[in-house]
């Protein structure tokens, strides 16, 4: 049993004393440890080494009272178990020699066998468990479909994904295949994990916002329903898309645990969306831990009393930008560990 169970109770719905809290990317770049071991080793061999990928999930666990910890890995160890070759280019991201453009390309792209390509993952899971000892919740993740096809297609990050996009309109047939192969991939890859112990699994769509409401439906949301109602009868299934308030209403009919949401909406309007019954996740703005701690307390704290204290978890809108103070990072989350009814910063 997890002895601190916080975070489960608020997917579960249940009445809490304060909501849980954890922060994404909160095993990442602003920590110093974490820098120490960047410094020593490329970003995917931290990924594919269990030893380090288990030692940075926890690095943010020792310094801080989270409620949860979320495996450190990246969204394109999928794409890159399906045979496509990312790297991590140094000062521009994600990277992709031959981008997948034509219809052949898609049907080059494999479906693997997840215990196979990405046993790594899974070996940092059992890793990273030992080291939490049932004191938290272990998170596992994966990358919408879309998301990751926009990488996969566009060949490297970008603003606005135009050459995604116009795959998707130009090429539909070849765009559901591939969406289809990523979403067969994902929704294996996190069962795996959850038969190893992840106590539940978030979908990041980084990417949604990108798609108008009518597209979004089309090339990213009925992907990602596909993997919520595969997983969902195993674990509690979290989706966070990030500008994607306005499919809100679509997915609260799914059998999501709860949806998170960004800092360009108000508490109470996601709260109405989803018809005050679904948990929701969120939705501090990255950029104002860049406020004095005293401030972030009072926006936290006003945070958690718009959405309520029930059926919330405290989190940010987006993951933590690397240049944030550890001070202001502990005042965010003891803001929320400290929250009582009516409390005063």
């Amino acid at each position: 049993m997890i002895k601190n169970d916080l975070y489960l109770k608020a997917l579960r719905g249940e009445t809490v004393e304060r909501p849980p809290v954890w922060m994404m990317r909160q095993a990442g770049r602003y920590l110093p440890e974490f820098i120490a071991l960047r410094d020593k080793y490329d970003f995917f061999t931290r990924c594919q080494t269990p030893e380090l990928a288990s030692e940075i999930t926890v690095q943010p666990i020792r310094r801080y009272p989270l409620d949860a910890a979320i495996l450190f890995s990246d969204i394109l160890v999928v794409p890159q178990a399906m045979g496509i070759d990312f790297k991590m280019k140094e000062n521009v991201g994600p990277w992709l020699d031959n981008p997948i453009r034509t219809m052949e390309d898609v049907q080059n792209v494999i479906v693997p066998d997840v215990n196979d390509t990405l046993g790594y993952v899974f070996d940092a899971i059992e890793l990273t468990l030992q080291k939490l000892d049932n004191e938290i919740p272990l998170i596992g993740f994966a990358g919408s479909p879309w998301t990751i096809l926009c990488y996969c297609v566009e060949g490297k990050g970008s603003k606005a994904f135009d050459i995604a996009k116009s795959f998707c309109f130009q090429q539909p047939e070849a765009a559901h295949l591939l969406l289809q192969k990523i979403t067969d991939t994902t929704i294996a890859y996190l069962k795996r994990k959850v038969e190893k112990g992840v106590s539940a699994v978030q979908v990041f769509d980084s990417w949604g916002g990108m798609l108008s409401p009518a597209d979004y439906q089309e090339f990213s949301w009925k992907y990602i329903n596909q993997i919520v109602e595969a997983l969902s009868p195993l674990t509690h299934v979290v989706v966070f898309g990030k500008g994607c308030w306005f499919a809100l209403e679509e997915m609260v009919q799914s059998p999501v645990s709860a949806l998170g949401v960004d800092w360009t909406i108000k508490p109470e309007f996601a709260r109405t969306l989803t018809n005050h019954t679904m948990t929701l996740q969120g939705n501090f703005d990255p950029a104002r831990l860049h406020s004095t701690p005293e401030t972030i307390k009072k926006m936290v704290n006003e945070m958690i009393n718009r959405f309520g204290k029930d059926r919330y978890i405290a989190n940010l809108g987006h993951g933590i930008l690397p240049n944030i103070p550890l001070e202001n990072a502990e005042a965010f989350i003891r803001a929320v560990v400290d929250w009582k009814p009516n409390t005063q910063f």
